[in-house]
């Protein structure tokens, strides 16, 4: 019997399924805050990372053992690690909301966490057609859709920065949320650098 192909396209979908109930379990938690909450929210945000986790390792180990892949190897390895990285930088803003004792949320992070839940579904289009990107007529819209939430969070950070700044805030909290502001901008940076490896991918190989 011949031996049954691993479908990475399969993998990647399923951790771009994770990151966006990672996107949308980080905007509710924002949009609905409670800071009593907030280890709970923490430890099943962990959860979610974890599994994220465990589909990365799970591909990379199979990789191992394929002599023959859809597309290169280094890019497998490359892509399954910045699909897990945007799962860990959607984790990284509950901690730093944590270990800065954060008790209310600003308007601007529910707002910037908005973005990154459409821009996350505009990646999960992408990984949906990826599987078919030799002739696919739509996943080139959307890399494009996600570089253009990429581009909204570089002006959300510039513009929510500036407005701290003119409110005159405590030193302390205008350190906070610049910190804030800054991951949650890495969020979107991570899914733009997913997009990039799969338009560089569909170069090689078209």
């Amino acid at each position: 019997m011949a031996k049954k192909k691993f479908d990475y396209f399969h993998y990647f979908k399923q951790i771009s399924e994770i990151i966006c109930e990672a996107a949308e379990f980080l905007h509710r938690v924002l949009r609905d805050f409670d800071s009593n909450a907030l280890q709970k929210s923490i430890d099943y945000m962990h959860e979610i990372e974890h599994r994220a986790d465990c589909a990365k390792h799970e591909m990379t180990q199979l990789l191992a053992h394929e002599f023959i892949t859809p597309i290169e190897r280094e890019d497998i390895v490359a892509l399954a690690q910045e699909l897990d990285n945007v799962v860990d930088k959607l984790e990284d803003v509950l901690l730093r909301i944590y270990m800065f004792g954060v008790k209310a949320i600003r308007e601007e992070a529910v707002a910037f966490s908005g973005v990154i839940v459409k821009c996350s579904g505009e990646l999960d289009k992408v990984m949906a057609e990826f599987k078919n990107f030799k002739n696919s007529a739509t996943i080139r819209d959307g890399i494009v859709a996600v570089n253009h939430y990429e581009s909204d969070g570089d002006a959300l950070l510039v513009e929510n920065i500036r407005m701290l700044s003119a409110s005159a805030v405590p030193d302390r909290e205008f350190y906070i949320w610049t910190d804030i502001y800054e991951h949650l901008e890495e969020c979107l940076d991570a899914c733009e650098d997913v997009a990039d490896i799969i338009e560089s991918v569909i170069m090689k190989n078209t």
